[in-house]
């Protein structure tokens, strides 16, 4: 109103059509930095979504394989005695760190290189672990399960469930527990390239988990089993075919959403050709389906092999690993 009156009553007709041209241009000028700032701010959130998109494809492209299961023992000595003599593994590496007060040990049907093998770790002092309720059993396939099953027994092992066929099924297997109660499930198999074969974890929500595992990790279902009759279901992923290579086992139980950690199963570790991108990647897909990283990528210092360690949604603990450093250790 106060500009109306203004143009109204102290200005020649020229003038007033002045100001009104120059208020028309500001407020059209006003107008067009809006929209610009809102097409700017539209276009960067599509570029970030097909950056995420681009970057999603990663895990699928990657080089990735199972390197190694970490937990804690009570006896080192004891175990790789157990390992060797029972299983038939054989000791690929071993050290000492006194003054961290830990030591570890590789065990293995191959070498590190190319196989899945256990890593060991034993604390100073400490004889004893919680398991817990989520950690399920490692496998290992064999020839014959009844042979390896009586030389486990002959050498005072603890058979849990003895060989024969699975229910409702025709594969033949058996359950043993080592020194420290860590669960071995024995599958009869053909002669296999990677013999440790399994590693089974139990899980609150069987497709959050699947979900995550493929996105987050690329691996993808190689079989998925229903048994409403026992009220579980079961998925194993991989890179590879089952009979392949190692997979990783999720058992969803009905019912159960939540399981105890102990403090005694630590975590797989599988490599990858860049860790720094992996994480980009698995902190995408924990921001959607949960966990969380809990090392940010980088060297460890003295070692300077990068890593990068996360959580999925259940609290398993994953650590990827450059896969030239970890060469570069083995040397």
């Amino acid at each position: 109103m106060r500009l109306r009156y203004y143009l109204k009553t102290t200005r020649p007709r020229c003038c007033r059509l002045f100001v009104l041209v120059c208020v028309s241009l500001f407020l059209l000028h006003c107008s067009l930095r809006h929209s610009h700032r809102g097409f700017a701010l539209t276009l960067d959130m599509a570029e970030g979504t097909q950056s995420n998109a681009e970057l999603l494809e990663w895990p699928k492209k990657d080089k990735r394989r199972f390197l190694h299961a970490v937990y804690r023992v009570g006896d080192l000595d004891r175990t790789i005695k157990f390992y060797t003599e029972c299983f038939g593994m054989k000791v690929l590496r071993k050290r000492d760190v006194p003054e961290e007060k830990y030591s570890n040990a590789f065990l293995g049907f191959g070498p590190e290189q190319s196989h899945f093998v256990v890593e060991l770790t034993y604390n100073y002092g400490v004889t004893s672990y919680d398991i817990g309720t989520g950690f399920g059993h490692f496998a290992i396939s064999t020839p014959d399960v009844y042979k390896l099953v009586e030389n486990i027994r002959a050498k005072g092992g603890n058979v849990t469930r003895e060989p024969g066929p699975v229910k409702g099924g025709t594969s033949v297997i058996a359950f043993v527990k080592d020194p420290d109660g860590y669960v071995f499930e024995l599958i009869q198999r053909p002669s296999t390239p990677e013999p440790l074969c399994q590693v089974m974890l139990r899980v609150g929500d069987l497709e959050r988990s699947i979900k995550f595992y493929e996105k987050a990790l690329g691996l993808r279902v190689v079989k998925k089993v229903d048994r409403p009759e026992y009220k579980y279901t079961i998925a194993m992923l991989g890179y590879a075919e089952e009979h392949e290579t190692t997979v990783l086992e999720l058992t969803y139980n009905y019912g159960v959403t939540e399981y105890t950690k102990g403090n005694a199963y630590a975590q797989v570790a599988i490599g990858t050709d860049d860790v720094y991108k992996s994480a980009e990647v698995v902190n995408i897909v924990t921001q959607e389906l949960g966990g969380k990283i809990t090392r940010q990528p980088g060297p460890i210092p003295g070692l300077n092999t990068k890593i990068t360690s996360f959580l999925d949604p259940d609290g398993w603990k994953t650590v990827l690993v450059d896969n030239q450093d970890f060469l570069k250790e083995l040397e």
